[in-house]
């Protein structure tokens, strides 16, 4: 792709024994793991990924579906109740409430890797990080805790743009395709995509000090936009994107996370969900945390 740039400039040193990096390697090899594919597949539907990433569905926006708690969007705990409380979101003018509620999860939860994606919205805000899926999951609940009505919306991104992110053996066993979401919001009878909370501000500051010359397409690092230097993230009734432009696969709406999860995960053993969760996630979280904490000379 013209003027796209894959970036794997800086060098972390695993924390790892290279006899446990060997061993992976040698599981990984035997097991196929870069012919991972999603257990599910959509069927064609016709129409570019542009159009389905801009178009906006004739649904009810009024449904019950969109305001309720379900399993993982447990709004009802008393963490997430006591911040809400705290923050005051419910008080706000409606635009001011999802604004807030968008920046905090965008830069108070920051960009890293939970263990898994099917964690309670609970159990996010206790981690502190998130990735796309994950923020998606928090994101709603808060939504929906504050009277915003939202979906989720499912694909797949090509594991490019983690290019970086991801370094070394872990970025090479990686699966091909990636589940991804996005959270979409109603607001004053129109759906707004809301997909660049992903990566908080400090971390993507960073990025952009790093790659300051390159305007044109970047993909790397958890970013896959047109302009490093002005993405589409802030909300003002309006989409936001990060990682749009590596979408390969759309898998349609749910009315939660929950529901998605039922017929879409990753595909990964046992043995793989084991080394991902104990091995490579740490391996990516001290990587970004030291891309977000690096110091750069001019």
């Amino acid at each position: 792709m013209n003027g796209i740039i894959f970036e794997a400039k800086i060098e972390i040193n695993s924390q790892n024994s290279q006899f446990i990096q060997v061993l992976f390697f040698l599981i990984s090899y035997s097991m196929g793991i870069e012919s991972n594919k999603l257990m599910t597949r959509i069927e064609e539907k016709g129409g570019t990924m542009k159009d389905l990433t801009q178009r906006q569905d004739a649904v009810n926006i009024d449904s019950k579906a969109y305001i309720q708690a379900t399993e993982l969007l447990d709004f009802n705990t008393s963490s997430i109740q006591a911040l809400i409380e705290k923050r005051k979101w419910k008080t706000l003018p409606e635009k001011e409430r999802i604004c807030q509620i968008y920046d905090y999860v965008r830069d108070e939860i920051l960009f890293g890797y939970n263990e898994k994606d099917e964690l309670t919205a609970s159990e996010i805000l206790q981690d502190g990080i998130g990735q796309c899926n994950t923020k998606s999951t928090l994101l709603m609940a808060l939504l929906r805790a504050a009277g915003i009505p939202c979906r989720l919306h499912g694909f797949t991104i090509d594991k490019a743009l983690q290019k970086g992110a991801f370094t070394g053996i872990w970025y090479k066993v990686a699966p091909k395709n990636i589940l991804h979401t996005w959270v979409e919001i109603s607001y004053q009878g129109t759906w707004y995509n809301l997909e660049g909370v992903i990566l908080d501000q400090a971390y993507l500051v960073k990025l952009q000090q790093k790659f300051k010359p390159q305007r044109k397409n970047f993909c790397g690092y958890g970013v896959f936009t047109e302009d490093l230097m002005a993405p589409q993230i802030t909300w003002n009734e309006s989409d936001t994107y990060i990682q749009k432009l590596g979408i390969n696969q759309d898998f349609g709406l749910f009315d939660s996370p929950d529901e998605l999860y039922k017929k879409h995960q990753q595909d990964l053993s046992f043995v793989k969900r084991f080394i991902f969760k104990n091995f490579i996630r740490q391996s990516n979280n001290k990587n970004v945390s030291q891309i977000r904490n690096m110091e750069l000379t001019s």
